[in-house]
C-alpha cells in the first residue's frame, strides 16, 4: 500500500528464505493483475527459465521505491544499488498502480 492509501498488490505473497527467493515465480504460467512477489532482502532478481514478464519495484529498508524496472521479458535480470527487497508485480502493473521513484510502501495483512 502506499503512503496515500492506494494498494498497490492485493494477492502478495512473501519469499524471505533463500529458497524462497531462489524459487520466486519458476514454475507459475503468470500474475494476475493484483498478485505480486515480494523478496527480502534482495537487491536484484532474475527471470531466467519464468514464462512471462513481470515489472520489477526496487525498495530501500523503509520500503521506499528507489526504482522500477517495467516489463522484464524472460531470460532478463535487473539490480539497484541500495535496495533491500524486490516486488514482483505483473507486467504494466507499477504503470496502472502509479507507482513512482520516492513513494514508500507500507505491508498490510
Amino acid at each position: 500500500m502506499r503512503a496515500d492509501g492506494t494498494v498497490v498488490c492485493e494477492r502478495c505473497s512473501l519469499a524471505d528464505s533463500p529458497v524462497a527467493r531462489m524459487r520466486g515465480l519458476l514454475g507459475r504460467d503468470g500474475l494476475e493483475q493484483g498478485e505480486g512477489l515480494l523478496l527480502r532482502p534482495a537487491s536484484s532478481i532474475h527471470t531466467f527459465f519464468m514464462r512471462f514478464p513481470i515489472d520489477a519495484v526496487f525498495l530501500d529498508r523503509d520500503f521506499a521505491v528507489l526504482g522500477i524496472e517495467d516489463g522484464i521479458a524472460p531470460w532478463r535480470a535487473a539490480s539497484q544499488r541500495g535496495a533491500k527487497a524486490v516486488l514482483e508485480l505483473p507486467a504494466g502493473e507499477s504503470s496502472r498502480r502509479g507507482l513512482a521513484v520516492g513513494d514508500r510502501l507500507t505491508l498490510a495483512a
